[in-house]
């Protein structure tokens, strides 16, 4: 038997006023799921507990069969573990986002514009991350590129306890109320100022003035937390396993959890991503060996935290797609399979942001073809059900049974 998590990122949502009151969920055309859910289980799970920010690192942790409680030590440290920093138990981490601030000075006044620079290529990145580390790295702070607009700051003997705002969350707004505040605030803030003064005027920041993008002229951190302890994933379940994901969070639970990290070329982590890539990468794996394959699909989520209703719609029906691949390789190769479809949290249009809400799951095995009434996947399908997974934590060791 093998076993397929299909993960699309922000998949689920809220109704939509100007589209028949549907979400973008039920909007997308989804041939796939809708006849697999005729033969599945079909339900909501809540991948995020009570107490803990709706963030893809929580929820992600939960549905790939790990309690919160015990193993979220933050969500910077599981990034860190991606991008193969090695972190000691007095390390501090950061989650460090290069984003697009407007001119009006002070830094107060300015206003989060985009939370990602225009997705920045991770070129354009790498070289002003490397500006920035002549000034910050500097003891006790280290400064790590990543992908795009996602990096990390290591601080060495750093405290927790700081309030910091994920950028995606005030999209639009001023940062007045959102700045660091609490345990080491001041250091931080200090931080994200200068930065500021130093990538305003790079080159870089202007060729992309010069095209008509975005300039990467501030850094924001956030996410902060200390190095984290997952059990094999293989310990914990009996399961070989990979992992296929554009974005270093994801990536990071793979690293720790002891699963095969699957690069795809062409995976962005947004709707441009390698979809068949990732689809003909998971079929291999599953059938060169590997008895799990979490398959990760951003694309949704960063639509929705743009608020671009048909690119999410398009996302959607590209993991639609990527789902029938996989199954249909299986199936060609006389393999028996178990596939999860599930988002990790809503993102909803008309938020741009992240929920704590409910998500809609459907699970599949191809040797035990039985319903539960659902006669299609979407948010209000599954409610329908009846069938609620209180802690999604606690459904991977029945998927894997």
């Amino acid at each position: 038997m093998k076993y397929i998590v299909i993960l699309g990122d922000g998949m689920a949502g809220y109704p939509l006023a100007g589209r028949g009151g549907k979400t973008t969920l039920a909007l997308a055309r989804t041939p796939f799921f809708d006849e697999l859910a005729k033969k599945s289980l079909v339900g909501v799970m809540k991948t995020v507990p009570e107490g803990y920010k709706p963030g893809s690192d929580v929820a992600n942790l939960s549905v790939m069969g790990y309690d919160p409680a015990l193993y979220y030590t933050g969500r910077s440290p599981l990034e860190a573990a991606s991008i193969g920093i090695p972190l000691k138990d007095s390390d501090v981490t950061l989650r460090c986002n290069l984003v697009t601030l407007s001119e009006e000075e002070p830094y107060e006044k300015k206003t989060m514009l985009d939370y990602s620079a225009g997705e920045i290529s991770t070129e354009e990145a790498r070289e002003l991350i490397a500006a920035l580390k002549t000034e910050f790295d500097k003891p006790p702070s280290t400064l790590y590129a990543g992908i795009s607009y996602r990096h990390c700051l290591v601080i060495d003997g750093g405290k927790t306890g700081c309030g910091l705002t994920p950028p995606h969350d005030i999209s639009d707004q001023p940062v007045a109320g959102h700045l660091p505040k609490g345990t080491g605030s001041e250091a931080l803030l200090a931080m994200m100022k200068r930065s500021c003064e130093i990538l305003s005027r790079h080159p870089v920041n202007e060729r992309r003035r010069a095209a008509g993008k975005n300039p990467a002229n501030s850094i924001w951190l956030w996410g902060e937390g200390t190095k984290p302890r997952l059990t094999a994933f293989e310990d914990l379940y009996g399961k070989r396993g990979g992992v296929i994901s554009a974005v270093d969070l994801v990536k990071g639970i793979g690293v720790l959890a002891g699963l095969k990290v699957i690069n795809v070329e062409g995976a962005t982590g947004n709707w441009d991503t390698n979809f068949a890539g990732k689809a003909a990468a998971a079929a291999d794996a599953l059938l060169g060996g590997l008895d799990f394959v979490y398959v990760h699909m951003e694309a949704p989520d960063e639509c929705g935290h743009h608020g671009d209703t048909d690119k999410k719609i398009y996302s959607i029906e590209q993991v639609d797609m990527v789902a029938k691949t996989v199954s249909e390789r299986l199936r060609a190769a006389g393999e028996p399979f178990c596939m999860l479809i599930c988002p990790d949290h809503p993102t909803p249009i008309a938020l741009k942001t992240h929920t704590a809400d409910p998500v809609p799951f459907l699970l599949y095995r191809s040797n035990e073809e039985t319903g539960n009434g659902a006669a299609r996947y979407d948010e209000e399908a599954a409610m329908a059900t009846g069938l609620c997974i209180p802690r999604a934590c606690e459904l991977m060791k029945a998927f894997l049974r």
